[in-house]
């Protein structure tokens, strides 16, 4: 909570930018990640793998994601509309970026990394009904711009990285982003030039009817940034394939960056060669040229893990079929996480995955069987609500009784016990009370989510400790008694038919430390049954994939 008087001397100028105590300009260093011509051009893989190949020079980075949203976090958003929600370990629901943020950086985030309009505005307008603004009128500028300011070097103080690297979501000229841009350009102008470096990342096009890249979009949208005063230090041009050097040089010419700092990004195999491209493009010692600053000693991340990592990826022995059994099927990134996971966990098993998307909404018990008859496992993957749920009932149903791996999360997991419930202890009726009222309600609300009517940042959310009980499948993948994993639900197993369950053979082999919560399950005599009402595939990364994930994916190779 910022003091009154502090506050009274911060608002007694036109400048206020608030400096947190303990802040020392120069200390840490700013990269500023912006976008131009078109979104979802991979401004966060770009920011992430330049992370990565920072921390190979042993200089610890500090990402954040500007989301000019007027929702306080992502938890209220669609899939369809946005892609999947990702769960940090303090609880923040947040952008699917700060996912590739972690997997990228092999480092756990927190409310720091996030920001959106939704945050700034609540935060001044609680100071505003608390008196705090002394009677000033509260403006975009100098107040708004100001909160952004001292957001960030707020993270300055509290996590001392030498790097601080802030992704603009969106692109130039969007209203909701203008606020974050000027926020950066003051920043600019506040900390010194040599320790701030814009980097642009934009699409050059190639429409099929020309034949060939045309640069005029991409130069406009720099000079859309120009205008709002921001000088790029680095341009970044997005395409399919590779462009020519001419179209390098337009781009510089009308940007004023050297031509050796317009840096042309293609699309590769897998996200995962970009760190390598980068370096082999010396980014980061354009980076660190810019900002002064030298490399350090020691690795936070091995080069030579990566490369390696990076190698096995492209000599797989196997492939093999995974269905993702889902209602967000027509968005793939509904469900990165666990593609990422996927992704990232096979080529330690020297494996390939091909994915089948299978929408569960059409499934029923007649076509379940043609819809399953080629994968080699199925993962059921979260959600809310009442459609799909039935095919994907009848898909756990079908891999339980045909041997197929299956891996359920969260909802995935809730769907495994209707299931069983249904099919196994003869509760036909069985169901959770989410979507339907039941004299069998084997999946219920927790107790301390049954007052709770607001939707936003009310579930049980962030990183739980689970108990894992030995001799058990979940033992043998984590070798631990205790494991800590993210937790993103309102509903679990009801107590009353545990035992019921628990006695016709259903084994949970995960459960909460202090509380009656299920949260792993599994059966034996199948090559792989396991469900978990945690989010496995949040904590995974390419050097330290989830125990849960490599599991499954060897079962799968065992099947096939």
């Amino acid at each position: 909570m910022v003091k009154k008087q502090e506050l009274a001397r911060a608002t007694s100028d036109e400048f206020f930018s608030s400096v947190p105590k303990g802040y020392s300009i120069g200390k840490t260093k700013y990269i500023i990640v912006t976008g131009s011509v078109i979104s979802g051009v991979g401004k966060g893989t770009f920011t992430s793998s330049l992370c990565n190949v920072l921390k190979w020079s042993g200089l610890k980075v500090h990402p954040i994601k500007f989301d000019g949203y007027l929702n306080y976090d992502a938890g209220t958003l669609n899939p369809y509309r946005h892609g999947e929600v990702f769960v940090l370990d303090d609880g923040t629901e947040c952008d699917l970026d700060l996912g590739s943020y972690e997997r990228m950086t092999n480092q756990n985030l927190s409310k720091d990394n996030y920001l959106t309009s939704g945050k700034i505005f609540k935060t001044i307008i609680d100071k505003e009904r608390q008196g705090l603004y002394l009677g000033r009128d509260v403006q975009f500028l100098p107040h708004v711009t100001g909160e952004i300011k001292h957001f960030i070097r707020n993270c300055a103080v509290n996590h001392n990285p030498d790097i601080i690297v802030v992704e603009i979501g969106g692109t130039i000229g969007d209203l909701e982003n203008s606020y974050f841009l000027e926020a950066m350009r003051e920043l600019a102008y506040e900390e010194n030039k040599n320790n701030v470096c814009f980097v642009n990342v934009t699409y050059i096009l190639r429409p099929n009817i020309l034949g060939e890249h045309k640069s005029k979009a991409a130069q406009l949208g720099i000079r859309t940034l120009m205008e709002q005063g921001i000088q790029p230090n680095i341009i970044v041009c997005r395409s399919e394939d590779n462009i020519k050097e001419s179209i390098k040089e337009k781009i510089s010419i009308s940007s004023n960056v050297p031509v050796n700092r317009v840096i042309n990004l293609c699309d590769f195999n897998t996200i995962y060669d970009v760190p390598l491209f980068l370096k082999n493009e010396k980014v980061d010692e354009i980076v660190m040229d810019i900002l002064g600053i030298k490399p350090k000693k020691d690795f936070l991340i091995n080069p030579a893990d990566w490369k390696k990592f990076v190698d096995n990826i492209n000599k797989p022995n196997k492939e093999i079929i995974i269905g993702i059994t889902g209602k967000y099927t027509g968005l793939h990134d509904s469900y990165l996480s666990i593609l990422n996971a996927l992704e990232h966990s096979a080529p330690y098993l020297n494996a390939k995955i091909k994915l089948k998307w299978i929408e569960t909404t059409n499934i029923n018990s007649n076509n379940v069987k043609d819809e399953l008859k080629d994968v080699q496992g199925i993962i059921v993957p979260g959600g809310f609500g009442e459609r799909g749920i039935e095919g994907k009932i009848e898909c756990i149903k079908y891999s339980r009784e045909n041997k197929i791996p299956f891996l359920g999360l969260c909802y995935g997991f809730q769907m495994a016990v209707i299931e069983y419930s249904r099919n196994v202890l003869g509760l036909e009726d069985a169901n959770t009370t989410e979507v339907k009222e039941t004299k069998n309600p084997v999946i219920c609300i927790l107790p301390e989510q049954e007052e709770i009517e607001d939707l936003g940042g009310t579930m049980r959310l962030g990183g739980f400790d689970v108990i894992v009980k030995e001799n058990t499948l979940a033992y043998k993948l984590y070798k631990n008694k205790k494991v800590r994993e993210r937790f993103r639900h309102r509903y679990n197993v009801n107590p009353k038919y545990i035992e019921e369950l628990e006695k016709n053979g259903m084994i949970f082999s995960g459960i909460a430390p202090e509380k009656r919560i299920m949260q792993i399950l599994e059966l034996k005599n199948h090559p792989y049954f396991l469900g978990t009402q945690y989010h496995a595939e949040f904590t995974s990364k390419p050097l330290e994939p989830n125990p849960l994930f490599l599991g499954f994916i060897e079962a799968c190779l065992k099947k096939n």
